[in-house]
């Protein structure tokens, strides 16, 4: 296991960068009358996951440090309503939303770990990843069966 020694080797801020080009990527060929609206709300919420995680780490206090991980989950909620929101106005190419919001549902499930684990000791977090593994899946399923409906409306 790597040592932690600052925001950039969380795992979770790595995959929330990715996250960001991805959803600047998608939005890139997003109608031009979009440019203050959706493109600019889900490129500021994608932007604002990795900074809370790189804010929230540099607090001295646990509690703080929570709740910076509390506004990144929020904003990562904000881009699955987004996202959703695209879809039904037929914004964005399909496939590639589809794709974004697999990406954003593994994010979420980082954003969840770190939430959950953040006071726990590394024995706790051990002891508990094999008990709620099945709660974070459940909620992965879910989040891609609303698009997969939503994209089938929409055909």
């Amino acid at each position: 296991m790597t040592k932690i020694e600052g925001y950039k080797d969380l795992i979770a801020w790595q995959k929330a960068m990715d996250l960001v080009e991805a959803i600047y990527r998608l939005t890139k060929p997003f109608p031009s009358e979009e440019k203050f609206g959706l493109t600019s709300l889900l490129r500021r919420a994608a932007v604002s996951i990795p900074s809370n995680f790189a804010e929230g780490y540099s607090r001295r206090t646990r509690s703080d440090y929570v709740r910076f991980l509390e506004i990144a989950r929020g904003s990562a909620n904000e881009i699955e309503t987004q996202l959703l929101i695209a879809v039904r106005l037929r914004v964005g190419d399909k496939d590639q939303v589809a794709k974004v919001m697999e990406q954003l549902t593994r994010e979420q499930r980082e954003v969840i770990g770190l939430r959950f684990f953040g006071g726990l000791t590394s024995k706790e977090v051990g002891g508990i990843l094999n008990k709620s593994d099945g709660a974070v899946r459940e909620m992965q399923r879910a989040t891609i069966e609303k698009l997969r409906r939503l994209l089938a409306i929409e055909s």
